[in-house]
């Protein structure tokens, strides 16, 4: 099976992902956090790090429960901070716990987080046709203005771009690719 260029056919955790995950359009809003904070924590990082440490940022995480993560205290934040098993960067902890408030709060005035995201397209998918990826879209960057607006961190176009591909809002499996 051809598969899209980036996938390291030799990890199976990567190629788990790129097969069932990524692209597939997710509505669930505990997923979709845990996407959220997981691109924030790829910033400067390879993809595949962070996919390797899920499960633990998962177990970290309390399995990405947005209202518990909202509410983590200092002792918390070093818990995290000396857990080897994730990413220990203060700024990306700290932008998650803010940004899971924040979360809350669009879930609140939308319904859910699902009726925001979905609602910049209409609830479709999109469908890029090109033979080259782009790291940001108008759709990203008005995404990432309106979190940023909000007060999230860690939200700038390229994550939020990343992050669209992964929730499925953007489906960029290339011409080639059996997902395509």
């Amino acid at each position: 099976m051809k598969r899209c260029f980036w996938v390291d056919e030799k990890s199976e955790i990567y190629v788990k992902y790129h097969d069932e995950e990524w692209g597939v359009p997710k509505h669930d809003d505990r997923d979709l956090f845990e996407l959220l904070v997981l691109e924030s924590f790829q910033a400067g990082l390879s993809w595949i790090t962070v996919l390797k440490k899920r499960e633990a940022f998962r177990k970290a995480f309390d399995n990405f429960d947005v209202v518990k993560v909202a509410g983590y205290d200092d002792k918390k934040i070093e818990e995290l901070l000396s857990n080897e098993k994730i990413i220990r960067s203060r700024g990306k902890i700290n932008a998650s716990i803010n940004n899971a408030k924040i979360f809350i709060e669009i879930q609140n005035e939308y319904g859910s987080f699902s009726n925001y995201i979905w609602g910049f397209t209409d609830n479709k998918v999109i469908k890029l046709d090109s033979d080259t990826l782009p790291v940001s879209t108008p759709l990203s960057d008005k995404i990432s203005k309106d979190l940023k607006k909000r007060g999230m961190k860690y939200v700038g176009t390229v994550i939020i771009y990343s992050y669209l591909q992964a929730i499925g809002v953007v489906d960029d499996h290339e011409k080639g690719c059996f997902k395509y």
